[in-house]
């Protein structure tokens, strides 16, 4: 088929205005709308040959859909085999498209139902909304008193990172934030006939542009770049939702507990905190150095300042209040002198508009505030740094300021000036201070180890130090850090691989010192698996004086991450030896007598698959509460979560509340990864949802309603099932010794390591083996080729194993599916990736192996166990196909699944040009690169 030839220029018609959208049908609405736009900028702009390709191409991915026939998908796959690679790219343009115009359908259609389901509720609350917790706290006897405890000591904190999982530019993600905007204009507002015809035309205006705008980046984004794309993020949206959320929260608590919370005995303090890795994060990241990190924080506080001197600036123009008519408390007006006397000139002494004058005293803070983090260079060997007059060093001068005019308009009358805007300004302040994200700073145990040896050999205190066990690395460690010399000079005669492990301790310490004493409390070590590993970090952090035990003074928190199989069996008893130490003892104590365990999805399922994974970090968790229990230290778990299931990925609050009962109490913090932070925070009401969903899940989790424990028959089936399938998962990864040929041959994992959608490379080490990939395109290459193989092999012979002892009887294994949340949420995020999968196209992506023979081999075990695990899965559920309990879910991936079919028939077949050909032009390693963008944008949580 010949490539489609460009039309002659032709008159621009306005595209048709759709009706608003009723509830029920506003997604078929907004899908029609954005395909006829999308349909009709192809047409002008590629021609109409164009359109009569894509339209074939469906069509005939839609019948291979009904039929699943593998000679028939070869046929379809020869077919396009006979295109050009023009016409090839535009069928990849054309669905990607597509699938982003979809998502943003159902984006929308997702705020519809929300807005439908709390109008036909109320005054109900919704499902898995903050009241309907405290609706089922109240009736359950929990009191006003026990929840505000609970709150007073409570953390939610979600942490953004930027794992390269997120596919699209951030061009596109701005793009599809426009239509957005003009659709809810369509559908929210009453319009005149012309204004939704300009709203209209503007939606297509961006369609247009969607179309002539490259899909993938040229060029790896830099860290610096990331971190600028993160903060747009959150500017965007999570600024003005937090605020909500804390509304939300406020009214429930009324509505439920009535005059407790009136009268104050159930204030809401500011639990929630918001983190980043993005700039912090250089595990086997070369480009993250510790003046990346400082310049990331020093983007990080120059985005919260102007964002609180904009709404400062809106307060000059509101708070007109006249002193003549009322008359401000002497508190206040005594604040108003000492401003003046600080920052004199900036406000009119005779001025009769007191707040406005406040503001004008506080604008010149923030003022020089942000001149100040402009220009500082914090230097870890610097004298004492002097601030100039008036800038904010940390949050309290600020809040401060702002109560101070609140307190005084409550206090004379004005009750809805000081709990409107001004209140929404103030909860900002209390979450977001003015570092706007907690810079979380991780480094793996190998990096600190080498570094440890390198200088213990220079001070000629232990030669082979690597060469020690770890009981003698530990007592090493023990004894030095009761010496009162300093270990490292001032002066660096390090390799640079070890002055930069000690340069990033001391850049957090001149941060923290001489920029923003908040801005950094976490460092997280990956790899940990020994006590030695985390009594380095606390030697590194003495060294730099961020751990001064004889001044009082511990400012960060160690945190290990265990994230293969025999640390999480081993992090308590790891925990628990660190406990034993009266200098970690101490350490502990000056942060609050608590300890943080990270615990990692994505590599224990790499290693050990997807039932052991989950069931090791259930335990994991439950081992580490009890080690909190016995020595009353508070263990907060951290869970490092990623998109796809493969990854920890599903819904966060079933996750929530899926956690062994007493691990949460009140306190979490999370990652969000990659897609998801889009998916989950680029519409404010579906980030207020998201928020509100988390709240209710760490409110019912955290006060158990004494049912939801497994019986210890479950657990013993548990930990038969997982060994089994752990069995069975590294009998085919990595006990296959040609299985490591299939991957990198059935998936496009070269092709990805190339796909510039992240900083960091694909592998922690030169070495291509699965050991040192990272989890991330292990996963995403799976669902690329269809396999979705990390989210569910081994489930299926594990499972048909224990019923075949049991003469099929699964009464055990449907009890628990009903009663035991852990396995529930299991089980359903195993069906969600089983029906993402695809063995007829993945059968395809098995014929690009040179072996036919091993490509057929191996794909036959992998097929046979695609379908043990539906079955024995349509069993525990009670169901007769995937998904059928959740509709809306199941006819979302059937209506998507024909058009990714399209994107991967294209995909095979510039794979085997693309390794066909010794030098490939650009044209032709782009368009493979184009079609993974399309591929994931269809099948979404792809990491």
């Amino acid at each position: 088929m010949a490539t489609a030839t460009m039309p002659a220029p032709t008159e621009i018609s306005a595209p048709q205005v759709q009706p608003q959208p009723t509830a029920e049908t506003g997604l078929a609405a907004d899908v029609g709308l954005l395909d006829g736009l999308l349909t009709a900028a192809i047409r002008r702009l590629a021609g109409a040959d164009a359109v009569a390709l894509v339209t074939e191409v469906r069509a005939a991915s839609q019948q291979l859909r009904a039929t699943h026939s593998i000679d028939a998908a070869r046929q379809l796959r020869d077919r396009l085999e006979q295109l050009d690679l023009p016409s090839l790219r535009l069928l990849i343009r054309a669905f990607s498209v597509y699938f982003d115009l979809i998502n943003l359908a159902e984006q929308q259609a997702r705020v519809r139902a929300i807005r439908k389901r709390t109008l036909q509720l109320a005054p109900l609350p919704m499902g898995e909304s903050v009241e309907s917790a405290l609706r089922d706290l109240h009736e359950r006897g929990v009191g006003p008193r026990q929840v505000a405890h609970m709150l007073g000591r409570a953390l939610v904190s979600p942490v953004f990172t930027a794992h390269p999982s997120e596919a699209r530019r951030r061009t596109t993600l701005e793009k599809l934030m426009s239509i957005a905007r003009h659709l809810d204009r369509l559908e929210y507002h009453t319009l005149l006939p012309q204004e939704r015809e300009a709203a209209t035309a503007a939606i297509a205006e961006e369609v247009e542009a969607f179309w002539l705008t490259d899909a993938v980046r040229d060029r790896r984004p830099l860290v610096l770049e990331e971190v600028r794309h993160g903060l747009e993020m959150v500017e965007s949206s999570l600024l003005d939702v937090v605020p909500r959320v804390y509304r939300d929260l406020e009214n429930a608590l009324f509505r439920v507990y009535g005059e407790a919370a009136k009268e104050g005995e159930l204030r809401v303090p500011s639990f929630l905190r918001f983190g980043s890795w993005i700039g912090g994060d250089r595990d086997g990241h070369p480009h993250v150095t510790h003046t990346v990190t400082v310049e990331a924080m020093r983007m990080q506080q120059q985005t919260i300042l102007r964002h609180y001197a904009t709404r400062i600036g809106e307060f000059l123009h509101r708070l007109s209040h006249s002193d003549r008519l009322f008359r401000p408390s002497a508190a206040f007006l005594e604040g108003l002198r000492k401003d003046a006397a600080l920052l004199p000139n900036i406000s009119d002494p005779a001025d009769h508009e007191p707040y406005r004058a406040k503001c004008r005293f506080i604008a010149e803070r923030l003022r020089r505030t942000l001149a100040f983090v402009a220009k500082v260079q914090p230097q870890w060997s610097a004298a004492e740094l002097v601030l100039p007059p008036g800038v904010y060093r940390g949050h309290t001068e600020l809040l401060a300021d702002l109560h101070a005019i609140a307190d005084d308009l409550r206090a004379n009358g004005a009750a809805f000036a000081a709990a409107g805007a001004l209140q929404d300004l103030i909860r900002q302040v209390e979450v977001f201070g003015v570092h706007l994200l907690r810079l979380d700073i991780r480094q793996h145990a190998t990096r600190h180890a080498k570094a440890m040896a390198e200088i213990l050999a220079w001070a000629g205190l232990a030669p082979r130090y690597l060469k020690l066990s770890p009981n003698e690395r530990f007592d090493l460690l023990v004894h030095e850090l009761h010496q009162a010399r300093p270990l490292i000079p001032t002066h660096l005669p390090f390799s640079p691989e070890t002055n930069e492990v000690i340069q990033t301790f001391r850049a957090i310490a001149a941060v923290l010192e001489q920029q923003c004493p908040e801005a950094i409390e976490t460092y997280i070590i990956s790899g940990a698996g020994e006590p030695a590993h985390m009594l380095e970090v606390l030697l590194f952090a003495r060294e730099a004086r961020l751990f001064r035990p004889a001044e009082g003074v511990s400012l960060l928190n160690i945190v290990p991450l265990f994230e293969t199989l025999e640390p999480l069996r081993g992090g308590a008893v790891i925990i628990q030896r660190l406990l034993t130490l009266d200098i970690y003892r101490r350490h502990l104590q000056l942060r609050g007598n608590l300890q943080e365990v990270m615990i990692g999805y994505s590599d224990s399922n790499k290693e050990s698959g997807a039932l052991q994974s989950p069931w090791a970090l259930y335990r994991a968790q439950r081992d580490l509460g009890e080690t909190a229990r016995r020595t009353g230290v508070a263990i907060q778990i951290f869970h490092g979560r990623g998109g796809a299931v493969g990854r920890g990925g599903g819904p966060a609050n079933r996750a929530i509340l899926s956690q062994p009962r007493g691990t949460v109490a009140g306190r979490l913090r999370l990652t969000e990864q990659g897609e998801m932070i889009a998916d989950r925070y680029g519409h404010p009401a579906i980030a207020e949802r998201h928020l509100g969903q988390i709240l209710n899940a760490v409110l019912r989790t955290s006060f158990a309603a004494g049912d939801d424990s497994p019986e210890p028959t479950w657990e013993r089936i548990l930990d038969r099932l997982a060994a089994s399938a752990c069995r069975h998962y590294r009998a085919l990864v990595y006990e296959t010794p040609e299985f490591l040929t299939y991957f990198e041959q059935a998936t496009p994992i070269n092709e990805i390591s190339q796909l510039k959608i992240g900083s960091r490379p694909a592998r922690r080490g030169a070495a291509h083996d699965i050991d040192q990939l990272r989890a991330i395109p292990w996963v995403f290459s799976w669902m690329q080729s269809r396999h979705t193989l990390p989210g569910w092999y081994g489930l299926g012979s594990a499972v048909e194993e224990y019923l075949a002892e049991r003469g099929g009887d699964a009464a055990d294994l449907q009890s628990m599916y009903q009663r035991w949340p852990f396995w529930k949420a299991l089980v359903d995020n195993a069906q969600m990736i089983l029906a993402k999968a695809d063995l007829t196209i993945a059968r395809l992506y098995a014929d690009l192996v040179a072996d036919a023979a091993l490509g057929n081999a191996i794909y036959e075990r992998i097929a046979a166990e695609h379908h043990r695990t539906a079955a024995v899965i349509l069993v525990i559920t009670g169901q007769r196909a995937l998904l059928d309990d959740v509709p809306v879910l199941q006819k979302s991936i059937q209506r998507r699944n024909p058009y990714v079919d399209a994107l991967s028939f294209v995909q095979l077949v510039l794979m085997r040009r693309l390794r066909a050909t010794e030098e490939p032009g650009e044209e032709l390693a782009m368009a493979v690169l184009e079609s993974i963008n399309g591929i994931a944008s269809g099948l979404k949580n792809t990491g």
